[in-house]
């Protein structure tokens, strides 16, 4: 066989499952048809099809801030009588506050310069000063509003390097120059932004909605793309805009009466050759870094695959050779001449220390792995895409929540076969322990939040609502999976354990428990590092993430690296006659996590541009809940590989 043909299936399979985000990306929900509005006395030609086009608000957001706002914070141009959109739990915990706001049009009626609403502000009142002072805050700050037309992000596209054009899914409310006559962010791009120490505020959308006509012509058309154009203007007569003037700007120092004009104009473009099926294409090929994404994370896995293919290569040649000596040694005089890793046959299935804390490791990393990996093949299929707002979140928590048994099961199973007898404390610590300190953690957070007014701060009845799944489904479950664990046998081990415990003899350096372990997670982060800057960036710099295909993929091979060093690492201190392997295992690979860690504090460091204390807490609070589950993740993929492995090769060895 060629090596081109023996590439072939191994590629194919990798291409295959990239595609998941292309060939089954779902890019939206049911499609809505619009038409023009019937004349009078005329019915409507095309059943349930709408004339008006209602825009929707989102919340505000910063590169700058971890702390989102609602759109009403910033006291912009709102409506007071109309009901909220229903939100999922995702949303409300990512801070997603959708609102329906006063801009609504009527489809193919293109409109120019229309008054939204004039706000008027006095800085001698204290209400006043504080609106006033919030939007400065907000201007500084760089907040991005995000707008919403028929499920679809109003997008503000723009030209950047090498004729590249970046579509962005928020623009800014404004920007400053600052005293010495820098100007900041969006106020690069107008050279009228040039007084110093002052606010340029964008009071005025131009916005185009495309559109595509079904072919039947019977269903209407369907809106396929919306953008838009942030400017300032001061108008003429604010009471009736011309969209004339110099910018509207707002001097840092100035005080008295200010009144502040918002205006839009509209007009729709027929478009043939975007369908409905692949509107969002427009925002996603835009993305930053897209093309080099996809060739930097190929590369890695290839490089991967490679490598742990020949670490399987020479463990299994190596295993080979031992397992056929061990079952030649026929004679007394030759069983008493044993040596590498048959010596410690009497020990390799001691009970670890600590193994009530393991045992419930080992339970929440395990709910943690079948969670990822569900969330991860529906997200694949395009199930969970951005279009479906908030779904990856909810998917994720109501299966962590009915993952209890599993969880359950693992504790106990393992708990017994260590020999542990506090069953009561075992299932308590499975059901508390790990969820307790992510909650405690998310708690404090959501506490800073809530001082700081942000609309990520979680409703009180949202709280409840995830204490009730927790203690009233999670808890039970777990329960239940405990109760079936403890109900079976332990675990039947292929060799008896001595009661008299054998002496470990001095280690060389790299055979160790601290060089081990440190080495140990060098691999598996080596293959998720490139993934994990487009994931942190889909976090802290709103970045649409969309390429499930690839994190698929990236998740598999980090199941495969985690499980091959552990099995390579394990083998070595077993030859060197160290047989303490349990807690090694799952911290070999766990350490995986404080690479993460060390990552996630480089990225804030050269990449953010967070500022504020508050921030900054919320940052690294989040951040240690991700290392966390992280740390659970890949410290039970290690451990479940090395037993995996060690029940292997002294079951096919005989023991005298």
């Amino acid at each position: 066989m060629s090596a081109r043909s023996a590439l072939r299936g191994p590629l194919l399979v990798i291409w295959f499952l990239s595609q998941g985000v292309l060939g089954f990306y779902l890019p939206g929900l049911a499609p809505v048809s619009f038409c023009e509005p019937a004349k009078e006395g005329e019915g409507n030609a095309v059943p349930d099809c709408k004339s008006t086009i209602e825009l929707f608000v989102n919340r505000l957001d910063s590169v700058e801030s971890v702390l989102p706002y609602e759109y009403t914070a910033f006291d912009f141009c709102a409506v007071e009588a109309e009901k909220r959109p229903s939100e999922n739990l995702g949303q409300v915990l990512f801070g997603e506050r959708i609102e329906p706001s006063p801009y609504k049009f009527t489809f193919k009626k293109s409109e120019k310069c229309q008054l939204v609403c004039n706000k008027k502000y006095n800085t001698n009142l204290p209400t006043d000063r504080t609106y006033m002072d919030f939007l400065k805050k907000g201007m500084l700050l760089n907040y991005q509003h995000h707008w919403i037309v028929d499920n679809m992000p109003v997008t503000w596209c723009y030209d950047v390097e090498d004729g590249q054009k970046f579509c962005n899914p928020g623009f800014p409310i404004g920007c400053y120059v600052t005293e010495g006559g820098q100007p900041k962010d969006a106020c690069v791009v107008n050279s009228d932004f040039s007084e110093k120490d002052t606010f340029y505020i964008f009071n005025h959308v131009d916005i185009t909605i495309h559109y595509h006509v079904v072919e039947t012509g019977e269903l209407g058309a369907r809106l396929v793309a919306a953008k838009m154009e942030p400017r300032s203007y001061k108008h003429t007569n604010a009471d009736a805009p011309d969209c004339q003037g110099g910018p509207m700007f707002i001097k840092n120092k100035d005080s008295g009466d200010m009144k502040i004009p918002y205006t839009y104009s509209i007009e729709f473009v027929e478009d043939k050759k975007i369908r409905w099926a692949s509107r969002w294409d427009y925002i996603l090929e835009s993305m930053p870094h897209t093309n080099i994404q996809w060739f930097s994370i190929m590369n890695s896995l290839v490089i991967v695959l490679f490598l742990s293919g020949m670490v399987a290569m020479i463990m299994l040649r190596t295993l080979h050779k031992d397992i056929a000596r061990y079952n030649q040694m026929d004679s007394v005089e030759d069983a008493q001449e044993e040596f590498g890793w048959k010596l410690v046959h009497g020990d390799v299935f001691r009970p670890p220390r600590k193994g009530m804390l393991l045992s419930v490791f080992l339970g929440s990393g395990t709910q943690i792995f079948i969670m990822t990996f569900v969330t991860l093949f529906f997200a694949c299929l395009g199930f969970l895409s951005p279009a479906n707002r908030g779904a990856l979140m909810t998917c994720a928590v109501v299966l962590w929540v009915l993952l209890g048994t599993p969880a359950g099961y693992v504790a106990a199973r393992f708990y017994k076969s260590f020999g542990g007898e506090k069953w009561k404390t075992n299932v308590l610590l499975t059901a508390f322990l790990c969820p307790g300190v992510v909650f405690a953690d998310f708690f404090l957070m959501n506490l800073i939040l809530w001082w700081e007014g942000s609309s990520a701060a979680m409703p009180f009845g949202t709280l409840v609502a995830i204490l009730a799944l927790w203690f009233c489904i999670s808890v039970p479950l777990t329960f239940i999976g405990a109760y079936f664990g403890f109900k079976r046998t332990g675990i039947e081990h292929p060799v008896r354990t001595n009661q008299i415990p054998r002496q470990i003899p001095e280690q060389s350096f790299y055979t160790k428990p601290l060089p081990g372990i440190v080495m140990g997670g060098i691999l598996p982060f080596g293959c998720i590092f490139i993934q994990l800057f487009f994931i942190l960036n889909s976090i802290w710099s709103h970045q649409m993430y969309y390429m499930f295909g690839f994190l698929f993929l990236v998740f598999i091979i980090l199941v495969i690296t985690c499980s091959e060093a552990t099995i390579l690492l394990c083998y070595f201190h077993l030859c060197a006659e160290d047989y303490h392997w349990q807690w090694r295992s799952f911290l070999t690979s766990g350490f995986t996590a404080v690479y993460f860690l060390v990552y996630a504090i480089h990225y804030f460091l050269s990449k953010l541009q967070i500022t504020g204390l508050a921030s900054t807490i919320l940052y690294f609070g989040y951040t240690m809940i991700m290392t966390l589950i992280f740390f659970l993740f890949t410290g039970t993929i290690g451990f479940f590989a090395c037993f995996w492995f060690v029940t292997k090769i002294y079951s096919v060895v005989k023991v005298d």
